[in-house]
């Protein structure tokens, strides 16, 4: 079997870890050390893929729409959502990793088509937290694919967006009917709950990370009244 190559390593900002880029032949992995071993594999996105997709088919006009990513990964979020949204839609991406977006624009830009060139793109280097604290009424979706889900992992100041006062501030952050997405490796207690006392309206659905197979990921649609 091709062994795995390391191909860089980057400190999370804020004491989060350790994140490392691998790849083996046509495959790349990102993994963080000591916490649970890999977060995300070149081959499988089918969920992630959902949850722009899911996401786009819940707006009211996709054609002239401005979303914001939280989470950047291996961009197959981005790329999914670039195609369904329309020549003057805008996406807004945020990644707290300066390396992860360097990845990206390096050896991952091909696996998902090279979303960061589309000039429908405008990129963030820092915590997506930062931009729903600024903005109001900005965005038609919240797309957040940060950690693995309500229950952060490699930085734990990302609890903060799944607060009550941070999903207070992506409630302020939409239009209204607007959308808020979110996307879990698994359950979360209380987070549905959470959203609901904030004022949103919500669907959970379950997704496979790859195709019809893999493991089932959350994603939790909640539309701002």
């Amino acid at each position: 079997m091709i062994p795995w190559v390391l191909l860089d390593s980057t400190q999370v900002p804020g004491n989060g870890g350790e994140l490392r880029l691998y790849q083996r032949g046509d495959d790349f992995s990102i993994r963080i050390v000591g916490l649970g071993g890999e977060l995300m594999n070149s081959r499988v996105h089918g969920s992630e893929d959902a949850l722009a997709e899911l996401t786009c088919a819940r707006l009211v006009d996709c054609s002239n729409s401005r979303l914001l990513i939280g989470g950047l990964g291996m961009g197959f979020t981005l790329a999914a959502a670039l195609r369904h949204i329309g020549d003057q839609a805008q996406v807004v991406v945020a990644e707290l990793v300066p390396a992860v977006v360097a990845w990206n624009r390096g050896p991952l830009g091909e696996h998902a088509s090279h979303p960061l060139q589309d000039p429908r793109v405008i990129v963030h280097e820092g915590d997506v937290a930062r931009i729903l604290k600024t903005e109001q009424q900005a965005y038609d979706a919240i797309l957040l694919d940060v950690d693995n889900g309500p229950e952060g992992l490699t930085h734990k100041k990302n609890n903060w967006l799944y607060s009550e006062d941070g999903l207070t501030a992506a409630y302020t952050a939409l239009r209204p009917q607007g959308v808020l997405a979110v996307w879990s490796a698994g359950p979360a207690n209380d987070f549905l709950q959470r959203l609901r006392k904030v004022g949103f309206d919500v669907d959970e659905v379950r997704v496979r990370a790859h195709g019809k197979k893999g493991a089932r990921h959350i994603i939790w649609f909640a539309r701002r009244d």
